[in-house]
């Protein structure tokens, strides 16, 4: 049973840093396609940061130069560094895992599996 578990939410002032970490298991980790999504109140469900499992990266305008995502695949954990945060980036951020597509010149995550969320809360 496939299981993502996110961790390293929590709240800071615009300009700061954090790093969300999603542990994933009950599968071969490099078999999936791998991202973050964010979902603020009100607001659609958007992508925020995709990776292949060669480590191809593509992220959303809004959070490029600002948001770095990786993974270890020995450790099954995938991260999502981000930093320069400002309050719009407050939402629930989500890990992902599913097939992978790419079209207009980004990787997307066809999303079979998600992980429960973990809160960002950035304050002006």
């Amino acid at each position: 049973q496939v299981q993502l578990v996110e961790s390293g939410g929590g709240s800071v002032q615009a300009g700061g840093s954090l790093k969300l970490s999603c542990a994933a298991s009950g599968y071969t980790y490099s078999t999936y396609c791998m991202g973050w999504f964010r979902q603020a109140p009100g607001k659609e469900r958007e992508g925020v940061a995709a990776i292949d499992s060669d480590g191809g990266t593509s992220y959303a305008d809004s959070v490029k130069g600002r948001f770095t995502i990786s993974q270890d695949n020995a450790k099954n954990t995938l991260y999502l560094q981000m930093n320069s945060l400002k309050p719009e980036d407050t939402a629930m951020y989500f890990c992902a895992a599913g097939d992978c597509t790419y079209y207009g010149g980004q990787w997307h995550v066809l999303v079979q599996h998600w992980g429960q969320g973990t809160q960002v809360t950035v304050s002006s």
